[in-house]
């Protein structure tokens, strides 16, 4: 069972001691598992944060391409930026945070997925509502986002494989869109889908990775001011290989929930089938919130190692409960047993 005491231990969100590394066997056994599993295509049907203001920046912002959007350019321009790191920890650097990415539909090694920045095509872009909301629809993407301003958040990202970072995303609050379109009272969770495109994910094409990748959140989780739909990172519109145009970003849950390229969010009775869960039951739960007292079936997840450092120069970390925000989200499994609901 949770209890604050313990499990939550009173962390502090720039608390983050040293510890060691997880080998790089945890993710080839990753890709094993996918490659020999001979899969189909699957149908599946803040408190408050660091202030913000228009102010100077805490990092440099990247050069913004060419291939981007006006109505976007313009949202990114009057953001609203950070003015503090309320991590505390330095920025994992730009090149690592778009080089070293897990995107399997683009490929099962690290850099496979920057090779696809220039070629895929995601503008224009649209986003499906549907389920049990009041207004669901099918929008384009700028109409789909217009209402919302967007801010800079910085974040802890933990991948499950036991490597980290600290990312500047550029987003607006999952619950917005919520607000907007207002799910009815048997709305429980919330099913996100990426594109299902084999022209353009080579291993949608060649099926060695199913498609489309499904996540889920109970209703509350994405409800939760932390909850954040990402549209840029460092101060510039996403990359292919971070998920663009529209991804999502669950900062106390293992990286694989916060699911890139959204074509889709449906508002469900219950709990969805997810991709991974789907795939390795026994190692990837529902959940997937960060937990450092319960280890995957085949490593530790005690530590992490905080890019970008390599192997074989390891910056270690203690990995934190729900990574390092517990005060804000453990409410949210009050009662819950962690290690069943894992």
């Amino acid at each position: 069972m949770l209890k604050r005491g313990k499990d939550t231990g009173n962390i502090r969100g720039n608390d983050i001691p040293s510890s060691e590394i997880t080998p790089e066997s945890i993710y080839l056994k990753r890709r094993t598992l996918l490659k020999g599993a001979g899969l189909s295509a699957m149908a599946l049907g803040l408190p408050s944060i660091s202030p913000l203001a228009l102010a100077g920046s805490v990092y440099t912002d990247e050069a913004e391409p060419a291939t981007t959007p006006d109505w976007l350019r313009q949202k990114i321009i009057s953001r609203k930026q950070a003015t503090e790191n309320p991590v505390g920890d330095a920025l994992t650097p730009y090149r690592y945070v778009t080089n070293y990415n897990n995107f399997y539909e683009f490929g099962f090694e690290k850099t496979d997925p920057a090779n696809y920045e220039d070629r895929f095509k995601f503008h224009p872009w649209s986003v499906t509502i549907d389920g049990d909301v009041e207004k669901p629809g099918h929008y384009h993407l700028e109409d789909f986002v217009k209402p919302y301003a967007l801010e800079d958040r910085i974040y802890r990202f933990r991948c499950v494989e036991a490597w980290s970072m600290v990312v500047p995303w550029l987003g607006f609050p999952l619950k917005s869109i919520i607000d907007k379109v207002k799910p009815r009272s048997g709305a429980r969770y919330v099913a996100f889908t990426t594109l299902l495109d084999p022209k353009q994910f080579p291993a949608q094409e060649n099926g060695s990775f199913p498609g489309p990748y499904v996540e889920g959140l109970r209703l509350d989780e994405a409800m939760h001011p932390l909850s954040l739909m990402a549209m840029g990172v460092y101060g510039r519109s996403l990359p292919a290989q971070n998920g663009a145009p529209l991804r999502l970003i669950v900062p106390w849950k293992y990286g694989f929930k916060s699911i890139k390229s959204i074509v889709r969010i449906s508002f469900v009775r219950d709990e969805p089938p997810t991709t991974w869960n789907r795939l390795a039951p026994d190692e990837y739960g529902f959940y997937s919130n960060v937990n450092p007292r319960v280890d995957h079936p085949r490593w530790s997840q005690a530590r992490e190692r905080r890019l970008p450092n390599s192997l074989f120069n390891p910056n270690w970390k203690e990995t934190l409960m729900f990574n390092g925000y517990a005060n804000q989200v453990a409410s949210l499994y009050e009662g819950m047993d962690l290690r069943k609901n894992y």
